[in-house]
């Protein structure tokens, strides 16, 4: 009878992944801020006991978070820096795409959100918010080209976002509305003249709901302009679908 105890392989973390993970704590906590260098890779070998290879290896991890950027030169180095709201909208394009994620289910993700976002824009606009907002809608108006249309469009619910005064929310919405921007663009009759005509006039009813600040009316209208714009989608690939099998 064999009475040895199996105890399975022990997983020991890389150096790399070690040094990188206390630089990013450093960076996340505020002790190393945007703007300043890093010590050289010599001195942080000399420091952790690390090899070059390593070392270089968890620069390139943080490089590749957005933590750090590398400048070459004779005033080169590697500097701390934040990351930026194109990042995190690649990361979201990147997962959506490689996991397939149908157009479907971004409106629904904004069929969740943008209601919450319409929400807190009512309480917590300022008259900057709304004059920004005035003036997006008005151009919105005047658009008749429908891709500056579209983009016209995110404007104002960005804008919305931004009057929410939750960063975190304004920029997943802009990630969001982005990649569904980009699949949306390519079909044409997507924002077709009445539709643009009813994407305007739910953009007015919920401008007036938050300039009133009217959180109901602001919520119920916003739900019925995304709800809109998914069953307009539905519509358009629908018929797309009906042409290809023609």
């Amino acid at each position: 009878m064999n009475d040895r105890t199996e105890l399975g392989l022990i997983d020991v973390p890389k150096s790399c992944d070690m040094l990188a993970a206390r630089l990013r704590n450093q960076i996340l906590s505020g002790n190393l801020i945007a703007g300043q260098q890093l010590p050289s890779e010599r001195d942080l070998m000399e420091q952790t006991g690390i090899s070059r290879n390593a070392v270089r290896e968890a620069l390139r991890i943080l490089e590749t978070e957005g933590l750090v950027t590398t400048k070459l030169g004779r005033y080169g180095g590697s500097f701390v820096c934040q990351p930026t709201d194109e990042m995190f909208a690649r990361y979201l394009t990147i997962f959506s795409r490689s996991h397939s994620i149908p157009l479907k289910s971004l409106v629904q993700a904004r069929q969740a959100l943008e209601p919450q976002v319409a929400l807190l824009a009512t309480i917590n606009r300022t008259e900057e918010d709304l004059s920004e907002l005035s003036a997006a809608i008005k151009q919105l108006e005047k658009t008749e080209d429908p891709a500056s249309f579209l983009d016209m469009n995110i404007r104002c619910h960005l804008l919305i976002a931004k009057a929410s005064g939750n960063q975190l929310l304004q920029v997943f919405l802009s990630s969001l509305s982005g990649l569904i921007r980009d699949v949306a663009g390519e079909m044409e009759d997507v924002m077709v003249s009445s539709v643009r005509k009813d994407v305007l006039r739910f953009h007015q009813q919920i401008f007036d709901a938050i300039k009133r600040q009217d959180t109901e009316a602001a919520v119920r209208r916003m739900t019925r302009h995304i709800q809109a714009y998914e069953q307009r989608l539905a519509t358009v690939l629908t018929d797309d679908k009906s042409k290809v099998s023609a």
